[in-house]
């Protein structure tokens, strides 16, 4: 609904919100109130929004501010999170773990690459520590970067040259120069005739 003041300024206020302070034509409302109700929709909708955003995937509590802070002031943005996390439809633990899963039986990313990812999203370092314990086994490590050079990588180990790609690729992922070296200590890698 939109409402018009005096001076021909307008503003859109969802049709609950209209209810829940009796609003109707006519009336005066003073500023403080106008204020008020203002906020209340616009809670309103960054709460619709936030839903519409968890119905497509999940969010940590930090990754939920930031796309609700793009819209709406920090104090809704704020509240709003708050009530997400109070419903549990946030929740940052279970979202590390997942995230985790994903990262480690997926992507198969080393510790290094899955701790800064994990970084990125906004959750904390305790957290993230529990999240991948279960994936710190070095036995388990091993065996997931062999596997991976295994499956991507061993066609281009013929060469120092690929050898260097290799080592850098997995640089990248994450993986230590110690694990890479283990792991490729396994191929026979002597090139000089």
């Amino acid at each position: 609904m939109c409402v018009i003041f005096d001076d021909d300024s307008r503003i859109y206020i969802h049709e609950k919100i209209l209810a829940e302070y009796n609003l109707k034509e006519g009336i005066n409302v003073p500023e403080e109130a106008v204020e008020e109700i203002v906020a209340a929709n616009d809670y309103r909708r960054a709460r619709e929004r936030a839903l519409y955003l968890l119905d497509v995937r999940d969010y940590s509590f930090v990754e939920l501010y930031q796309k609700l802070e793009k819209n709406y002031d920090e104090d809704i943005c704020i509240k709003v999170c708050k009530n997400m996390a109070e419903l549990r439809l946030i929740n940052d633990r279970r979202y590390a773990e997942m995230r985790a899963r994903e990262l480690f039986e997926v992507k198969r990313v080393g510790m290094f690459k899955a701790k800064q990812e994990l970084k990125r999203r906004g959750l904390s370092d305790n957290i993230i520590e529990e999240a991948v314990a279960p994936y710190a086994d070095e036995e388990e490590c091993f065996s997931r970067l062999e596997e991976l050079v295994e499956r991507k990588y061993e066609r281009y180990l013929t060469d120092e040259k690929g050898v260097k790609k290799v080592k850098n690729a997995l640089l990248r992922q994450g993986y230590r120069y110690a694990e890479i070296n283990a792991v490729l200590d396994l191929y026979d890698l002597d090139f000089e005739e």
